[in-house]
């Protein structure tokens, strides 16, 4: 039986599908929930991204949906090796969220104001929105904190254009009295953590 042979367009969907696959494998490598690189996925990207670089892509329409592609493999690239020469170097603060799986399966999670079920969270993201589940140390928006979470929003791909150690205080100043009240304690500490993918802070007894 003769095999069945894919389209131009067909390959280069399947490609999307691929690269969309191995941005979600990074980001869980680099919280900690992948225990290894996904290094065949992407050798089998890359061949294929220097396979379409040299194939002449007569439309218009699949030339541009390549270099597209091709924009958004390199980019991911220059950001994945940033944070593995981070790894090995041992600079990069996202692996304190690992600490956090710990906490969470000893339930030390913050319940949320009102709510009653433990594991509910509590704090916010430096827009202000309800935060989720991590770990890291001050209980002011400092250096480590905002770092971290500056850090841990480019290793999730999301855009830090709009953040600034100002408006992470702000977030920070917002929760923490309702936090203090909440905990019982006189001082809070805030983690960074990373939930469905989107980072957030969370409020612990500091």
């Amino acid at each position: 039986m003769p095999m069945d042979v894919l389209s131009q367009d067909e390959e280069l969907k399947l490609l999307e599908i691929k690269l969309n696959q191995l941005k979600l494998d990074y980001e869980k490598y680099f919280i900690g929930t992948r225990p290894t690189e996904p290094v065949q996925l992407r050798s089998e990207i890359q061949k294929a991204i220097i396979k379409w670089s040299n194939t002449r892509i007569t439309n218009s329409a699949l030339r541009f949906k390549f270099n597209s592609l091709n924009g958004r493999y390199q980019a991911f690239k220059r950001q994945w090796d940033t944070i593995l020469r981070q790894i090995e170097a041992g600079t990069y603060k996202r692996h304190v969220f690992k600490a956090n799986l710990h906490d969470r399966e000893r339930g030390l999670a913050v319940p949320a104001s009102g709510a009653t079920s433990t594991g509910q969270s509590a704090g916010a993201n430096a827009g202000g929105d309800p935060a989720g589940t991590s770990r890291v140390k001050t209980g002011q928006a400092g250096d480590d904190l905002f770092e971290s979470y500056r850090a841990a929003m480019k290793a999730a791909g999301q855009d830090t254009s709009g953040l600034s150690r100002a408006k992470l205080e702000a977030a920070i100043a917002r929760q923490e009295a309702a936090a203090k009240k909440q905990l019982g304690c006189d001082r809070v500490a805030f983690k960074v953590v990373v939930q469905d993918g989107k980072v957030k802070l969370k409020a612990a007894a500091g």
